[in-house]
């Protein structure tokens, strides 16, 4: 199985303090890698790097094989990578249609598309998440899960190979988590999309992914199945505070 993204000995400092340091992983194309870890782990700052939005203090990053730890957030993009955010950051005086319209002109195979493409496109995502019905409102009218859901939008739309999810269920209510990861378990394989996602609910990420990086203090700590994971001691002790997971 080729892999999609190689990530090698990456560190980023932030003054005197290590966020990231010196972790090294790979995805494989189709794949659904959980990273997870402790408040202040650095998920984040690992895939700001990854995405472009911190520049890398040392190693290497290969997307499809090529470096791309050079490149800024838009050229990744154009190359099939594309996120969601932990906190949503939607266009809030733009409507939901024009907001997807706007991320598909950001992502590949956009150069000769004309208006009227993009916005059939972004009309079919919003269709696939359930806010066609809400696509002439504005952004900042829209509830947090539709805010959620306009992120996801706006992600695929890009046409991504890579997706990266960004602790998408912050603040919804069980019901709505529910529905937001089926929606993005449908979507990996409507779209035919790899991708690693960060997400604090464990019992989430255990029945998503088919393997688990784990992040302690910027230091990767442990990788594996989700099985492995639950049982390794140093997750455990960093992460569960030495209880066992239920």
């Amino acid at each position: 199985m080729a892999e999609v993204l190689k990530v090698m000995n990456v560190t980023k400092n932030f003054g005197g303090l290590t966020a990231v340091d010196n972790v090294s992983f790979s995805i494989n194309e189709g794949e659904t890698l959980g990273l997870m870890g402790p408040n202040g782990a650095g998920k984040t700052t690992l895939v700001n790097m990854i995405c472009g939005s911190y520049a890398v203090d040392s190693g290497k990053i290969e997307f499809r094989g090529k470096d791309i730890a050079k490149l800024p957030p838009h050229k990744r993009c154009k190359l099939g990578m594309s996120r969601t955010y932990q906190i949503a950051r939607p266009f809030l005086e733009l409507t939901t249609l024009n907001s997807v319209v706007v991320a598909s002109y950001c992502g590949k195979d956009m150069s000769n598309r004309s208006l009227m493409d993009a916005a059939s496109y972004a009309s079919y995502c919003l269709e696939f998440v359930g806010l066609f019905s809400r696509r002439n409102i504005l952004a900042h009218d829209l509830s947090l899960y539709e805010m959620r859901m306009l992120e996801l939008a706006r992600a695929i739309a890009t046409r991504p190979k890579l997706l990266f999810i960004d602790e998408a269920m912050a603040g919804l209510n069980p019901a709505e988590s529910l529905h937001a990861v089926k929606l993005i378990m449908r979507a990996k394989e409507h779209f035919d999309l790899t991708i690693l996602w960060i997400e604090h609910v464990m019992s989430i990420i255990m029945e998503a992914a088919e393997r688990i990086l784990v992040l302690h203090y910027g230091q990767k700590i442990a990788e594996g199945t989700p099985e492995e994971i639950v049982n390794n001691k140093s997750v455990i002790e960093a992460y569960l505070g030495g209880g066992e997971y239920a």
